[in-house]
């Protein structure tokens, strides 16, 4: 599966997205990003992947909604209520870390990890389950 590490900005501050102690150093999260006027959230996830991964990719189901709160620490330190469609995509094409400049100030790197085990490399709770639901869907439609 298709992971990023994240630029860590110093200026957020994410309530329930706080990523659990972990001895690992690299934080790792799965792509997204908002939704643009005119879009739809699967449009917008097919972008958000192509950008922050360079892989080209198909939604092959959705794996269900995370919420959480963030404060702005920059400008006016309001509390943020975020809701993330997170879908399971299938790889079409394209180069894992064939990423723009534009996108490394979002972007660390983008790379690719087994999604058995993955669970135990995100960094973020939310993120988890999602990894479980897609395990659970794979393992129930063999041949995806």
């Amino acid at each position: 599966m298709a992971v990023i590490e994240p630029k860590r900005p110093s200026s957020v501050t994410r309530g329930a997205q706080r990523p659990k102690k972990t001895s690992q150093k690299m934080l790792l999260a799965l792509p997204k990003g908002l939704v643009d006027a005119g879009e739809k959230p699967e449009q917008a996830a097919l972008r958000e992947v192509l950008e922050e991964t360079g892989v080209v990719a198909s939604i092959v189901a959705k794996l269900g909604d995370t919420k959480y709160v963030y404060v702005r620490t920059w400008g006016d330190g309001e509390r943020v209520f975020k809701i993330v469609s997170f879908y399971l995509l299938k790889y079409e094409s394209g180069t894992i870390g064939d990423i723009s400049e534009e996108m490394r100030i979002e972007v660390q790197r983008a790379l690719w990890i087994p999604l058995l085990g993955a669970v135990r490399r995100l960094s973020y709770r939310g993120e988890k389950d999602m990894v479980n639901r897609a395990q659970g869907y794979v393992e129930e439609h063999e041949g995806i």
